[in-house]
């Protein structure tokens, strides 16, 4: 057998384990919430053994980071596209954001270790290193909005937009709002940023 058909084997073997790691941990954290799951029933629901899991992610948060990640993603493009539609910058900038805040309190608890993964995970981990792009595509985003006011420039526009970020993260995961809805939690990020805005 050649080398090539050897690796190309290998990675796919690699890559469908990762597929396996990041359904079962996606299925088992949506059920039960991060804290009742452990990575030895990730490893079983995966069919792998918890050697080969930590091959993939060291902790329980990388493996959340890992299994979020991608729907933050998602959230954040329907963000941008949602944001496009609309020409008043307080509301693009809440379209935008929106789907963020969603997505992040499908299962609250989950939401909320993943915002501290994300600014207190080990930034060589490379599921950390896709949540901080997330991030920064977020705040890039915001910025451009920003940017239609006409007495806010580039500079001030990315400054912004990164108090933007975290007046939505630390809204997200402060514990006195953890029993607060969707549109509770948007809500209070517009005033918030209302206030940032000069409205």
């Amino acid at each position: 057998m050649s080398t090539d058909a050897a690796l190309g084997r290998r990675e796919r073997n690699k890559q469908q384990k990762l597929e396996r790691i990041t359904a079962a941990a996606a299925e088992l954290f949506a059920e039960r919430g991060i804290d009742d799951v452990t990575t030895q029933q990730i490893a079983e629901r995966a069919d792998v053994g918890t050697g080969t899991l930590f091959l993939y992610a060291k902790t329980k948060g990388e493996l959340l980071l890992l299994v979020q990640n991608a729907h933050y993603a998602v959230a954040l493009q329907e963000g941008i596209a949602a944001a496009a539609e609309v020409t008043d910058t307080l509301d693009a900038i809440m379209a935008l954001l929106r789907p963020v805040i969603e997505c992040n309190r499908v299962q609250i608890e989950n939401g909320r270790v993943y915002l501290r993964e994300m600014v207190f995970g080990d930034p060589s981990d490379a599921n950390h290193a896709e949540a901080l792009r997330i991030v920064g595509g977020t705040e890039d985003a915001a910025a451009s909005i920003l940017q239609r006011e006409p007495n806010i420039d580039e500079e001030q526009a990315a400054a912004s937009a990164r108090i933007v970020s975290a007046v939505m993260f630390l809204t997200m995961a402060a514990s006195i709002n953890a029993d607060l809805t969707v549109d509770e939690i948007a809500r209070d990020v517009r005033t918030q940023v209302g206030t940032l805005l000069g409205r």
